[in-house]
C-alpha cells in the first residue's frame, strides 16, 4: 500500500505515506465550501506536477554532475466548471544558476518526461516554462 487517507470531518483529510509515515492535511478550497487552510486535493495534483519535474531534473543533474540546489517552481492551478476539474496547470521553473546550452536542454527534456505529466488527462493544459538566469 502506498498511502492511507482518513476523513477528519469538516472537509479535511489526513494522508499518511506508509513507508515513511509522513503525513499531510488537505482542506476543501474556499471556492468549494472549504476553509482553505491547507492544500486542496487539486492543489496537491498541481504541486505534484512541479515536484515531479524538479525530481526528474535532479536525477539528470546527478547524472551530469551538476547541482540544481535552489531551483524552484511556481505553480498556478486554474479550475474549470461543468464538471469541476483542473483545466490548466502553469509551472514556472526558475533556476538559481546557468549551465551551458546543451546541459540546459538536457535538463528541460528530462523534466518533460515526468510520469505525473504523462498521467494527467490530455485535455488538461500543462504550461511549463523554464527561466534561466542571464
Amino acid at each position: 500500500m502506498t498511502s492511507s487517507v482518513i476523513y477528519l470531518g469538516d472537509l479535511r483529510t489526513e494522508a499518511t505515506h506508509m513507508a515513511s509515515k509522513n503525513t499531510f492535511i488537505t482542506d476543501a478550497p474556499l471556492d468549494n465550501q472549504g476553509k482553505g487552510e491547507a492544500f486542496s486535493p487539486t492543489d496537491t495534483v498541481a504541486t505534484a506536477l512541479a515536484s515531479c519535474l524538479l525530481t526528474l531534473m535532479g536525477i539528470k543533474a546527478q547524472d551530469l554532475g551538476v547541482d540544481l540546489k535552489g531551483t524552484s517552481a511556481a505553480v498556478t492551478k486554474v479550475m474549470a466548471s461543468n464538471p469541476r476539474r483542473i483545466a490548466e496547470i502553469h509551472v514556472e521553473v526558475s533556476f538559481s544558476k546557468s549551465f551551458d546550452p546543451k546541459t540546459q536542454t538536457l535538463l528541460e527534456r528530462a523534466a518533460l518526461t515526468c510520469p505525473v505529466a504523462y498521467s494527467l488527462h490530455p485535455d488538461l493544459n500543462q504550461n511549463i516554462s523554464f527561466n534561466w538566469p542571464s
